[in-house]
């Protein structure tokens, strides 16, 4: 009985988010109960589920209301939270061995090829999301260059491989370099163009220094919508440099892959097919419960050459459990791999992709929406061209305010108002304010809601300075 109540009482929960503010900060004495000693006799169910109610829910991280706007989170979905629910008791260990939770994260591999327009050899597996996958992006890259060899013998001191990215680029991607071994000073971050795309001439002059001077170049990083404002870059014009110069050529997707699923936003992905390799997360736009993220491969032995380890305790029979034809374990860096593919399967099957590409599209056209108004109104301004879902923009303060800082205080207001939160972050070194449209929950209301109150806080602050 205790398991139905906290079932309803969580479905209550999405059926109601409006009705609650989108955040709040935990007072005092909820912060306290999580310095509680370890306990040693066992608690009632129903008590440590009342807990979670009073002290855990009502302080959450925003990103299931439709006001949420701050970072790229997706919204989840009640399909999702019940598939997670299937998959735990499930308890599957996805690392190998012969069951059909295997298959099923065959079939969404298989999916995800069909998705992107890969080859039959390609592959991938699921990950804790796209830093992870990027990270395993580099180590293949890393392995295509030197080789497997570089796994037992490292690549020394005096390693020469070079990396070229955007200078919008995540910040996963030096930290993916730096953990690779190769050190960020090897990682070349290419000024980008006026609509804030990676610069095509200046990374092929950047390329051919390197080379000049004995360096080795081998991976291009583009990104498939970057974090700060959603650019896309020219994926076709780096997949001719990268096939002109043999490099590796992987795309972070993270942002705005999935939009390939809109009919209307899938040009501006033109050469996204061409990749060696992708990092995304389903638990953005895909609307999947964290965590989901992916990577997706063009050669699939690359994975395995990168990953592969033979191991005593793992060994393979012909038949019996041992078996089975894929072992996710042998192709990335976990033995011990949770059921993702379960809340991913019954989101893809239970909306399908024409619901999920329709409610990308629709927080496109939102986002150009909130920009039209931006564009219309005195009292803001844009900051940054609006590619996909993100617009960053700024209330027009005082001269003076040359850092921005009253658009900080403006977030910081927002937040705390439990209505809209979208974040912050900086455009050519001003503090701007950045709406990231993700939620299939947000409506056309939220966006009026958000210039309402920015218009508002921006004025009280005005007046206060």
């Amino acid at each position: 009985m205790q398991g139905h109540r906290m079932l309803d009482d969580m479905i209550d929960h999405l059926a109601s988010l409006q009705e609650r503010p989108l955040w709040q900060p935990a007072p005092p004495e909820v912060r306290a109960a999580f310095k509680a000693p370890l306990p040693d006799e066992p608690t009632d169910l129903a008590e440590v589920h009342a807990d979670f109610l009073g002290l855990v829910l009502p302080y959450g991280g925003g990103n299931l209301h439709s006001g949420f706007m701050g970072w790229v989170q997706g919204g989840g979905t009640p399909v999702g939270m019940l598939a997670d629910m299937l998959a735990g008791g499930l308890n599957a260990n996805l690392g190998g061995r012969d069951h059909i939770p295997i298959a099923v994260e065959a079939q969404i591999v298989s999916w995800v090829r069909d998705i992107f327009g890969f080859p039959e050899t390609s592959g991938g597996l699921f990950l804790t999301g796209a830093s992870q996958a990027n990270f395993v992006a580099v180590l293949m890259a890393r392995v295509r260059a030197v080789g497997d060899q570089v796994r037992r013998t490292g690549l020394g001191s005096q390693s020469r491989l070079v990396a070229y990215t955007s200078a919008e680029a995540h910040g996963c991607i030096p930290r993916a370099i730096d953990m690779a071994g190769i050190g960020t000073d090897q990682l070349r971050m290419i000024p980008t163009n006026h609509a804030r795309q990676i610069d095509l001439e200046a990374l092929k002059a950047a390329i051919t220094a390197d080379r000049a001077t004995g360096l080795t170049p081998f991976l291009i990083v583009g990104s498939a919508g970057t974090v700060n404002t959603g650019a896309i870059d020219d994926l076709a014009g780096l997949a001719d440099i990268a096939a002109d110069e043999d490099l590796h050529f992987h795309v972070d997707g993270a942002l705005g892959s999935l939009a390939v699923l809109a009919p209307d936003l899938k040009p501006l992905f033109a050469g996204l097919e061409r990749a060696d390799s992708l990092a995304f997360d389903f638990h953005k736009w895909g609307q999947v419960p964290y965590d989901a993220g992916f990577i997706l491969v063009r050669d699939a032995k690359l994975l395995r050459q990168t990953f592969g380890a033979p191991a005593a305790y793992l060994a393979r029979a012909a038949t019996g459990l041992a078996g089975g034809d894929w072992w996710p374990s042998d192709d990335g860096p976990d033995l011990s791999r949770g059921f993702r593919a379960l809340k991913t399967w019954f989101t893809l099957r239970t909306y399908g992709l024409g619901a999920l590409g329709a409610s990308i599209s629709a927080n496109c056209a939102l986002a150009q929406g909130l920009a039209d108004r931006i564009r219309h109104e005195p009292g803001l301004e844009l900051a940054a061209p609006v590619a996909l879902n993100v617009v960053c923009f700024a209330y027009r303060t005082r001269a003076d305010d040359t850092e921005g800082s009253i658009n900080a205080a403006i977030v910081e207001r927002l937040h705390l108002d439990g209505i809209v939160a979208p974040s912050m972050t900086r455009i050519e070194g001003k503090a701007v304010i950045r709406a990231a449209i993700v939620n299939h929950r947000t409506s056309i209301d939220d966006i009026e809601r958000l210039i309402e109150r920015v218009l508002f806080f921006g004025k009280a602050l005005d007046n206060q300075g």
